[in-house]
């Protein structure tokens, strides 16, 4: 097992405190956006074997030197590499509205922008690698996001209803977004008005305006449950023209332990909240507005599904061995989350204990209390705030509960190969 050191990133929509205040850490006093654990070559975890003397790892180079050892024949044959990136995300504001390609999307384009020279880090490059990047979102606070398209039919009731509380050229163009949504093409509809108000037209932009001026002065258009975000988006992304592309989508707003995901091509943002993040081992987004960053409009809207599409909600499931796991449909990770319940008696002591879901390589990390983590090798007590690397080598683990306080942590695993 390895001790992790993580690094913090400080992306400008980042909250100033709220990772800090989940894991008992002094705040930076930078944006804290994202706290990364996992082996991507960009920020990977440091990892200690807590030995006097050792030096720290970046876990993408442990990794490489013995993945049969550490990943396991499976997973070291099917990805070569840790599968999966686990990242705590505090959104302060909302993120940029954005789009993941599928593998095939994403190996074209990973090769075709090194074909055309252009650097890693190139701020135009749109294909930091050539993965797909699937990713789930497990909520920590209230939590809101955008997450796929709308029907047609519902957009166009929006922007109706929205139209009728404007006045002349607002109105209008609100008229042409609701013909545009008309289309019985579903797909044909959703393509046409997202490529429309991608587009920034000067008209766009007056009528963002008068809609926001409308639902600060009209109570019914500010309790509407698909305009409730707008003031708030605008305050950050004034006249950007992601505010009126966030109309097309569904707005989400998910309690306390409650989890969506999120496959390729589904146009998202996270809004704002906090969360467990889990992603496929990828760095790549094409952004679509509410972003200082590049913004390629046309391979958006070829990634992009444009599909009218539900709230992508994941349940957990109990196993028969107590451990509640969410497993999206996709091979890379599944998320574990393990609440133990403080002991009084020590001879109660191994009454909670909950096996380490691990199919392979595992990750975890304690934001609340003490977990100890117990595999043929050893132990290691886990603090709040503390995180942990273990190799496939060292399964079975068990998530035993201290005799100090109770513990809540999660563990992330890539799913079953066979």
């Amino acid at each position: 097992m390895y001790r992790l050191t993580n690094t913090i990133r400080d992306y400008a929509w980042g909250s100033t405190g709220a990772i800090s205040g989940l894991l008992g850490t002094d705040p930076s006093g930078k944006p804290e956006a994202e706290m990364w654990l996992g082996a991507h070559p960009s920020a990977p975890s440091l990892a200690s074997d807590g030995q006097p003397g050792g030096v720290d790892t970046g876990l993408d180079r442990l990794i490489a030197a013995d993945p049969q050892g550490l990943l396991g024949p499976e997973v070291a044959g099917a990805y070569g590499r840790l599968p999966f990136l686990m990242k705590l995300l505090a959104a302060g504001k909302p993120l940029s509205i954005q789009v993941h390609p599928s593998a095939e999307q994403a190996a074209a384009g990973y090769a075709a922008e090194n074909a055309a020279g252009l650097a890693s880090d190139a701020p135009r490059r749109n294909y930091r690698d050539g993965s797909h990047k699937p990713e789930m979102i497990y909520a920590l606070t209230d939590f809101a996001a955008l997450s796929g398209f709308r029907s047609p039919a519902e957009t166009a009731g929006l922007f109706g209803t929205l139209g009728a509380a404007l006045e002349a050229e607002p109105a209008e163009t609100c008229a042409k977004i609701v013909s545009l949504l008309s289309n019985p093409d579903e797909s044909e509809a959703l393509r046409s008005s997202c490529e429309y108000l991608l587009g920034g037209s000067p008209e766009l932009g007056r009528l963002g305006a008068a809609a926001l001026r409308a639902v600060e002065a009209n109570p019914a258009l500010a309790e509407h449950p698909s305009l409730a975000e707008l003031p708030r988006i605008n305050e950050h992304y004034p006249e950007d023209i992601g505010v009126l592309v966030s109309l097309l989508l569904n707005l989400v707003v998910l309690e306390p332990g409650q989890a969506i995901y999120l496959g390729a091509g589904n146009v998202h943002a996270y809004l704002r909240g906090l969360g467990v993040e889990v992603m496929a081992n990828s760095d790549n987004v094409l952004r679509g507005g509410l972003t200082p960053k590049h913004i390629d409009v046309p391979e958006l809207l070829r990634v992009s599904s444009f599909e009218a599409l539900g709230v992508p909600h994941l349940e957990a499931t109990e196993t028969m061995y107590g451990q509640q796991v969410f497993t999206p449909p996709f091979a890379e990770f599944q998320l574990q989350h393990i609440e133990l319940a403080a002991v009084s008696d020590a001879a109660d002591m191994g009454g909670g204990d909950v096996p380490v879901a691990a199919n392979g390589p595992v990750i975890v990390l304690c934001i609340e209390g003490e977990v100890l983590i117990d595999t043929p090798r050893g132990d290691e007590l886990l603090r709040r705030g503390d995180s942990l690397f273990i190799g496939a080598n060292e399964a079975p683990a068990m998530a035993r509960r201290s005799a100090n306080a109770a513990g809540r942590a999660f563990a992330v695993t890539p799913q079953p190969l066979s």
